[in-house]
Parts: structure tokens; sequence; C-alpha cells
């Protein structure tokens, strides 16, 4: 088979995936009767009928739309720093956002806008403000460097990591309970108000990354050789971090922080097509959702009828998937 035909074949398995994953988390479980009411066009007045328009179908939607936004994130980072294990997660995002979380339990904000609890437009806040920082203490040098957004970020993570476990030390149980339990991630939603907020997110956030995909190519391969090409480095560098940042805090804002999504999908699907990230960035919107979707479903069924933080699912997978990156050893070679 010529390139160009397994080129081809790759695509048709990936929109193959997502769909099935989609079709099949959605349906799965409603039985014949059901089935047969749903073409009969009888279903959405059943109490089956309600339960998959108000509950099952806009979850499968957040989790297919948090693993677009982790995926393409990831993908992102991995290209800015150059780095298989960078994402957001490692630049204190996630640790911003848990740490505004932690602060609204703690002090009981209960106030909503626009349908949003506290929890989740504080956790926003916390993002935002991380993202900020991180621009401010990266530009306290002449040159913003990937270095320096680096240290910056790990920095802040380590200090809002311990200040979440300051405010969990001092909160009573039922508090303390509350941030531990969306710090393991959770896909719950009634309805399609939060999926449709999260989707007017990541669609403008994937048309900025379409828009820089040639120029993260040329950062990829290396910052002097994307300046000779006429790429605005820096430029570049700050819209696509403070784009992928932005988007990662509103996902932990609403589903709580969901690790290694956005090292893995990127990682295995650069080794699969390739690293230009035009085709890498839609491969990331297809596997990364359906990939979500598969772990929520599992965190679902295991232990049925109680649930499993889906948080834990991703993590059980990606430890063994970072021992193997580190053994593997090869893995900067996509990225030099």
């Amino acid at each position: 088979m010529s390139a160009g035909g397994r080129s081809g074949l790759r695509w048709v398995l990936l929109v193959a995936l997502a769909a099935g994953v989609i079709a099949g988390v959605s349906l799965l479980g409603l039985t014949r009767e059901d089935l047969a009411r749903l073409f009969a066009g009888a279903f959405w007045d059943s109490t089956s009928g309600r339960i998959f328009l108000q509950l099952r179908l806009p979850r499968v939607l957040m989790a297919f739309l948090a693993g677009v936004a982790l995926s393409v994130s990831g993908m992102v980072f991995q290209a800015i720093f150059r780095n298989p294990l960078a994402t957001p997660f490692t630049l204190g995002v996630s640790s911003g956002a848990a740490l505004g979380a932690a602060l609204a339990v703690k002090l009981g904000f209960v106030a909503t806008l626009f349908g949003l609890s506290g929890v989740t437009l504080c956790s926003f806040a916390g993002a935002a403000l991380t993202v900020l920082l991180i621009y401010l203490f990266s530009t306290m040098q002449r040159d913003y460097s990937t270095e320096a957004m680096l240290l910056a970020g790990v920095a802040l993570s380590f200090l809002f990591s311990s200040m979440i476990l300051f405010i969990q030390y001092i909160s009573d149980f039922s508090g303390s309970y509350q941030v531990m339990r969306w710090l393991m991630g959770d896909l719950n939603t009634v309805g399609f108000h939060r999926p449709a907020i999260l989707l007017g997110v990541v669609a403008p956030a994937l048309l900025v990354v379409f828009f820089f995909a040639r120029d993260l190519d040329l950062i990829l391969a290396g910052e002097e050789l994307a300046g000779t090409r006429g790429v605005h480095v820096e430029r570049v560098k700050i819209v696509a971090f403070a784009t992928v940042s932005l988007l990662t805090g509103v996902v932990v804002s609403f589903a709580g922080p969901i690790g290694f999504v956005g090292m893995m999908v990127p990682y295995l699907l650069r080794i699969w097509l390739g690293a230009l990230h035009r085709p890498l960035l839609w491969a990331c919107v297809l596997a990364g959702g359906a990939f979500l979707c598969v772990c929520d479903l599992v965190a679902r069924s295991l232990i049925f009828p109680a649930e499993i933080p889906v948080g834990i699912i991703t993590a059980l997978l990606g430890s063994p998937f970072f021992i193997w990156l580190l053994v593997r050893g090869r893995s900067r070679r996509l990225f030099y």
C-alpha cells in the first residue's frame, strides 16, 4: 500500500474510532425495548429517554470535549518545550485551578454566574492567575525563554500544592473530602449547559492552534531556524501558551484535574502520524476525545453501581506509560 493509502486508512480508523466510541458509550446499557422506542421515535418521552438526554449524552459530550482540550493542549506544550513530558499540568495551571477550588470550598463561596458554581468560577480564576504570574515571571528576563516559563511554572506548582495541603489540613472532614474528591476529576453534568460552554471555549482555541500550526512545526525544529523563516517566536509562544493554558483552566474548573491525557495521546499520535501539527491537531481532537470517553466509561462501570473518579483511571494508565517512556529512551528523537 502506498504512503497516501496508509495515511488515508489511518484517518478512516480515527474517525470511525471517535464516532464508534461516542455512539457506543452513549447507547451502552439501553435495553432492546429502549432501542426499539428510539428508532420508533417514542424514546424521548420515556424515563430512559429523559435520563439519556439529561445525564448520559451530556456527560459523553463533556468527556469528549475535555479529552479534546487536554490532548490539544499537551500537543502544543510538547512543541513549545520540545519535550514529550511537557503539559499544562507541568506548569502549575492545574494546581492554580485546584487552589481556587479549594479556597471556594473552604470559604463557602456559593455565588453563581451564568449557571456556573462558585467552585468552578474560583477554579478558573486560579488558572488564569497562574497563567498571568508565569508570564510576568518569564518576562523579568530579557528573553522570553521556555526555560524561564518552565521554572516559573514548576515553582508555582509546588507553592500552590503546598497551599492546597494546608487548606485541607485546616478544613473539617466535609470540606477536606470535597477538595479531595474534586482533585480526582469528575465529569458529571446535568443538561447541555456546561458542555455548550466548553464547546464555546474549545472551538476558538482550536482555530488559534490551527493558525499557528506551521509556526509550531518550525519551532519544533529549532527556534533559531524558525526565526530565520520569519516566525516571531516570542509572540507565537506567548499566544500559544496563553491559549492552551486557559483552555486547560476551563477544563479543570469544570471537571477537576485529569492527568496524563495531554501527555499520552499527542505523544503516541506523533509516533503514528508524524510531527506536523495541522494533521496532528485533528488527530488529537478525534483520539483525545475518544480516549477520555472510554476512560470515563471504565470509571463508571468498574465497580458499578458505585463510580471511580475518572482521574484515577487516567493515572492508572498514565503511570505505566510514563515508565515506558523513560525506559524506551528514544522519545526525544521526535523533538530534535
